[in-house]
């Protein structure tokens, strides 16, 4: 069969708004904000062969997941036992999944009596049991975390089997919220099988996997193509997740990165062995972290499937917090795994400065409670993460409060948030003086106060970035470190950053995010927009004299030229 151009365009674009179509159809029947609102979930397109062709972006952490998950699944179970309207569902983190609460589904896609594909989805489930509400906190195994559920089959022949269902819900203390996730990801599935056959029906199989092959051949060709315009080399660097949860032993990170006419290696050699505590990154974590550097090294146009997953190769030697084996816990692999991400680009700033942002907020920054809600009698979970400053680049200041990395989720808004659960949130701000000062300084950390006014709960910080902030790049300063305080306004306890503890009636929990590294000598950043900063109270006009060495007259909001001269001056003879 001959390629047609225009073909080739309709295809590859109806594939990817299948997915898209599914993500939104995920989304708008979801229960839990932390679907619904902060779309922590992604869906995916497979072929026959089991190879990703198409993804819907809600989550860039989940390019390599899925990537991994679904396959293994499928093979592990049987391609055979599956029919049509079936579905598998699985979580299980040593069989290519990644941490528990994120629990995949997967179905396949029958054209008349022959098997064409697969769609899947990953969800981020508020709970699914174990030893905290939320599912988070700092256990020593795997087994503490939460339902473990090697695939099996939820859906036959488009009915949910009940007694599959029930068993996994027993589990779980949010089973509301959670049944209704669950036939969410089986509605996306839904979707994502009927625009298929849809597609099916209208250009026939043999075109459509005719094209799909196609589209594979031309990512591969046009990923080689990004690659070979990189720095060739070997490029390394280090850095540390701040502490494990028990010991306060740091977890050391090691990536070698090396770009060749092959592709792109990650080496991760070296790197710490698994801890009894929740650190511990997944294969498929990893693998995700790899996979998310590639694509952002690339033409955003080169489509995320089968053919650029082809260049990345991967060394992560096993029983490391880089591929843990069981029973390590992994309920925080993706702190371990967004810090791996900083470490890597890390590696490849000194051969691409104009690329390569200073330090980010680099953790997920797990926020996670539960109890009994007064007012239902109910027992509710809730989840989310908080988003930090981002790094200084080299044409531009990093933002602020953001998600950083392959972390895309969206923030809980406070109204939908004091509506559904037993808390109010008493400041939501900016950090002021958290940035990473620099020529271009890194974005601002932010402060998210959790008060529980009329009834306890469990609550658990899983987060990081406590003992040490964002690492600055090429003369810039570091970002100020987290801190996460229990009463700030009373008598205020400084918590570690993964830590369950138990409230009562009245308690604060306030987080401080970490604010970005910062890019380039703060002396050389221009004094306009440090007075700027000043006026918008993002820095401090102290901080402005004797970090970026401008003296702003706050009286007129002006700099005050022949002073900051003096200062530079000075700075440079120093």
């Amino acid at each position: 069969m001959k390629k047609d151009p225009i073909r080739f365009e309709v295809i590859r674009n109806a594939l990817l708004e299948a997915t898209e179509e599914m993500a939104i159809a995920l989304r708008r029947s979801a229960y839990s904000t932390n679907i619904k609102t902060r779309a922590d979930f992604s869906c995916a397109l497979f072929d026959r062969q089991l190879q990703p062709v198409a993804q819907a972006f809600t989550q860039p952490n989940h390019l390599g997941s899925l990537a991994e998950q679904v396959p293994r699944a499928v093979r592990a179970y049987g391609p055979e036992n599956l029919g049509p309207g079936d579905a598998l569902l699985t979580n299980d983190p040593y069989g290519g999944g990644v941490h528990l609460n994120d629990i995949t589904l997967i179905s396949p896609v029958y054209y008349g009596d022959a098997p064409f594909g697969y769609v899947a989805n990953l969800a981020h489930h508020v709970d699914v049991g174990g030893g905290a509400p939320a599912s988070v906190g700092a256990f020593r195994e795997v087994y503490q975390e939460g339902i473990i559920i090697p695939p099996v089959k939820l859906v036959r022949g488009g009915e949910i089997v009940s007694d599959v269902f029930r068993l996994v819900l027993g589990q779980i203390r949010s089973k509301r919220e959670t049944a209704g996730d669950f036939r969410a990801q089986v509605a996306a599935n839904h979707t994502g099988v009927r625009r298929l056959t849809a597609l099916l029906d209208r250009l026939g199989p043999e075109e459509v996997a005719f094209y799909i092959s196609e589209l594979i051949a031309y990512t591969e060709r046009r990923a080689r193509a990004e690659v070979a315009k990189l720095p060739k080399g070997v490029f390394a660097a280090d850095g540390y997740v701040d502490n494990d949860g028990f010991t306060d032993q740091p977890v050391h990170l090691v990536a070698k990165v090396v770009i060749d006419e092959a592709g792109i290696l990650f080496d991760f050699t070296g790197s710490d062995a698994q801890r009894r505590a929740p650190v511990n990154s997944t294969y498929s974590m990893t693998f995700s972290a790899c996979a998310f550097v590639l694509k952002c090294l690339m033409d955003p146009d080169v489509p995320a499937n089968a053919g650029s997953y082809r260049l990345v190769r991967m060394v992560a030697p096993e029983g490391t917090v880089v591929n843990c084996t069981s029973p390590a816990p992994v309920v925080g692999g993706w702190e371990t795994q967004s810090r791996l991400t900083d470490v890597i680009l890390k590696a490849l700033a000194p051969a691409m400065p104009e690329r390569i942002p200073a330090g980010t907020k680099a953790m997920i920054c797990h926020v996670g409670f539960g109890g009994i809600d007064p007012h239902t009698g109910e027992y509710f979970c809730f989840l989310e993460t908080v988003a930090g400053g981002y790094g200084g680049r080299a044409n531009s200041d990093g933002p602020d409060a953001v998600q950083t990395h392959g972390q895309n989720t969206e923030n809980a808004p406070i109204e939908e948030t004091e509506i559904n659960y037993p808390v109010r949130i008493v400041r939501l701000e900016l950090v002021d003086d958290s940035e990473g000062a620099g020529r271009h300084r890194g974005g601002l950390g932010l402060r998210r106060d959790y008060l529980f006014p009329d009834n306890e709960a469990s609550f658990t910080v899983l987060a990081d970035r406590d003992r040490w902030g964002p690492w600055g790049l090429f003369g810039g300063l570091p970002g100020r470190k987290a801190s996460y305080v229990l009463n700030p306004d009373r008598e205020a306890v400084e918590l570690g950053s993964k830590v369950t503890l138990q409230l009562r009636p009245g308690d604060v929990v306030s987080y401080r995010t970490c604010g970005g590294g910062g890019y380039g000598p703060p002396e050389e950043r221009d004094p306009e927009r440090v007075l700027r900063d000043v006026r918008d109270g993002k820095v401090s006009a102290a901080r402005a004299r004797e970090v970026y060495r401008v003296a702003v007259d706050v009286e007129r909001w002006t700099v005050d030229e022949a002073e900051t001269k003096r200062l530079r001056d000075v700075k440079r003879e120093a």
